[in-house]
């Protein structure tokens, strides 16, 4: 298969189209790999999602899956993982919490670049320990979409494609590399996924590390896992995730005076960010209704310790980009 969508290729957009994919893509992959395992990073985004169920539907147990909670995860994310691979769709999972590691490395480092570098780097190191901990494994599995072929040229110093070491002598398993981020999830839903793991917004591969504005400390990164939650909880029951792109709290570091219980308190303000884009080249500022702004300030600041202030963010890219790092 080369890196080149042929262009009588149809965008899969039914469970019918999803399903001759998959099927064909089954018996690619089986022609590939013959009896031997594959290695997959599973971060439990949409991409490394569908891969993972995609070869298990392939070649069952001789995937081997690992997942690495860097301690930067949202909150459930890594739980979510766990249930849905191990639990139900008895994966090969090997799941490792390296929170202590990642974060005993980010303690003091405010410069975004860093701290990019710094959880990628580290996120390598981890999974190669874990890869050569392995006997036989003859492939690497990677949730390759077709943008990140077109935008390989250096935009995202942390993407998956040409960042692993250069020692690592697989060959690539790359089922979706020829499809958009909507073909991905139609094909996630044709496989059994839950929507709630398939319609995800896209995550920094850094995760809540760039979103944790400055130095990240375990009291601030925690504030921010539980206000994001509290954010995400209140769009989708509004119906909001249907219609907006991207959605979540960034915390900066500096404090501000408010009041709690008749006294003063310092507290950490949490910035909300929602945008629609089609290529996140360009986002615009949706429109959040008053009364709910209302009600997430009043829940975040009652109920995230550290927490005393909610900000809303107006900037359209360019001028602003997404994320804030």
């Amino acid at each position: 298969m080369s890196n080149v969508r042929p262009e009588t290729m149809e965008r899969i957009t039914t469970p019918e189209l999803a399903n001759a994919f998959i099927d064909e893509q089954v018996k690619e992959v089986r022609a590939q790999v013959g009896d031997k395992k594959v290695l997959l990073a599973l971060s439990g985004g949409v991409d490394s999602s569908v891969v993972a169920a995609l070869l298990i539907k392939a070649i069952g147990k001789q995937l081997v899956c690992v997942h690495v909670n860097h301690g930067l995860m949202r909150k459930g994310e890594s739980e979510q993982v766990i249930e849905v691979f191990k639990n139900q769709l008895d994966a090969n999972l090997i799941y490792i919490d390296a929170t202590d590691r990642f974060l005993d490395l980010l303690a003091g480092v405010a410069e975004p670049e860093k701290k990019r570098k710094i959880i990628g780097g580290e996120f390598i190191k981890v999974f190669d320990e874990e890869a050569s901990k392995l006997e036989g494994i003859s492939f690497l599995a990677q949730g390759t979409i077709y943008p990140d072929i077109l935008e390989s040229d250096g935009v995202k110093a942390h993407h998956n494609v040409g960042g692993l070491p250069e020692d690592m002598q697989f060959e690539l398993v790359e089922p979706v590399k020829l499809l958009y981020k909507d073909e991905v999830r139609v094909v996630g839903k044709a496989l059994g996924l839950p929507a709630s793991m398939v319609d995800r917004q896209p995550f920094p591969g850094p995760g809540l590390g760039v979103r944790c504005l400055g130095s990240i400390t375990r009291d601030r990164l925690n504030a921010l896992r539980e206000a994001d939650a509290i954010l995400r909880e209140e769009f989708d029951n509004a119906g909001l995730n249907k219609t907006v792109w991207q959605y979540f709290i960034a915390v900066p570091d500096m404090k501000s005076v408010g009041v709690k219980d008749s006294k003063r308190y310092e507290g950490w303000p949490a910035i909300i960010r929602a945008v629609n884009t089609t290529d996140a080249m360009s986002a615009t500022i949706e429109e959040i209704p008053y009364a709910l702004l209302h009600k997430i300030t009043a829940r975040i600041t009652a109920e995230v310790d550290g927490i005393n202030r909610v900000l809303y963010d107006l900037t359209p890219k360019p001028i602003g980009t997404i994320e804030w790092e």
